[in-house]
């Protein structure tokens, strides 16, 4: 019993030395390793931490179509640079030049009216001043009112033409501005609507961009117009980028550029300060980067 006892008692002082020293390994800490990608530095002595997204200089232009149509062609691609006025798509107008063929030969039809009713007209008034006069005047006026009517279904039929081709002109999107196309959304045969998302086409200048930083409303109040700033792209915390003040965004909105940090929260108001920059070959910025940008204090 005595032997029993001692390896009972031997065997517990084990378990107990050996449960100690998996609780000091757990607690033990391991070395913590380096991020994958360094944060950027704080590269002036007092400044406001703020993140924000890029965008084309004069902003996104988001282009939509007049109206729901199948589209027949689309004229350009991405990367294409445009200029004001250049076509950009052509919706479906095979309906709109049927009725114009019709609305063409009521123009011919109404010419043809006018000239017949002017012609009665101006044998009406030769009669009128014969001797004795065979017109009377009732009859005389009722032409002259036949040669008005006459005349303003002409006009009217050239305003449908003219209506037709305006809207004819309507289906051929054009570039509103010079630019760079960002995003072709669309292809030929599909269906596009003006309430559509995303939009056909998204157009912008990017030979200088422009960075729209959310500035947390807890910290607006310290934002000033023409402070300096310096960006840094997401991942390369190596090349600052000299940001020259534009404006400050006057109004506060809710936050909806979000960076995907786990600790960031989607109720925030923001104050939008926007920055610019050149867009350099070398070292390209596109459009939708994230920055982290700092602003001097």
């Amino acid at each position: 019993m005595n032997i029993l006892r001692k390896i009972s008692f031997y065997l517990c002082v084990l378990g107990l030395v050996a449960a100690g020293a998996t609780v000091w390994r757990l607690r033990a800490n391991e070395p913590v390793q380096p991020p994958p990608v360094c944060p950027p530095p704080k590269p002036l002595g007092r400044a406001i931490a703020a993140a924000g997204l890029v965008e084309a200089r004069r902003e996104n232009t988001s282009i939509g179509v007049p109206a729901a149509a199948l589209v027949t062609e689309v004229c350009v691609k991405v990367w294409d640079r445009v200029t004001a006025g250049q076509p950009l798509l052509k919706l479906d107008d095979r309906d709109l030049r049927a009725s114009l063929l019709t609305e063409q030969a009521n123009i011919t039809v109404a010419e043809a009216t006018l000239r017949r009713i002017q012609d009665q007209h101006k044998r009406k008034q030769q009669l009128a001043v014969s001797q004795p006069p065979i017109v009377s005047d009732d009859e005389l006026e009722t032409s002259r009112n036949d040669v008005a009517v006459a005349q303003a279904q002409l006009d009217a039929a050239r305003a449908a033409v003219a209506q037709t081709e305006a809207l004819l002109e309507r289906l051929v999107v054009r570039s509103p501005i010079d630019g760079t196309i960002l995003q072709v959304n669309v292809r030929a045969g599909e269906y596009a609507s003006p309430a559509g998302s995303p939009s056909p086409m998204l157009l912008g200048s990017i030979d200088e961009v422009q960075i729209r930083t959310d500035v947390d409303e807890q910290l607006a109040p310290r934002v000033r117009a023409g402070q300096k700033a310096v960006g840094y792209l997401k991942g390369d915390a190596k090349h600052p980028i000299p940001l020259q003040f534009v404006r400050i965004e006057p109004y506060v909105t809710p936050k909806v550029s979000l960076t995907g940090s786990s600790t960031e929260r989607v109720d925030t108001r923001v104050l939008e300060v926007i920055y610019a920059f050149k867009n350099t070959s070398d070292r390209p910025v596109y459009v939708g980067q994230q920055m982290d940008v700092f602003i001097d204090e």
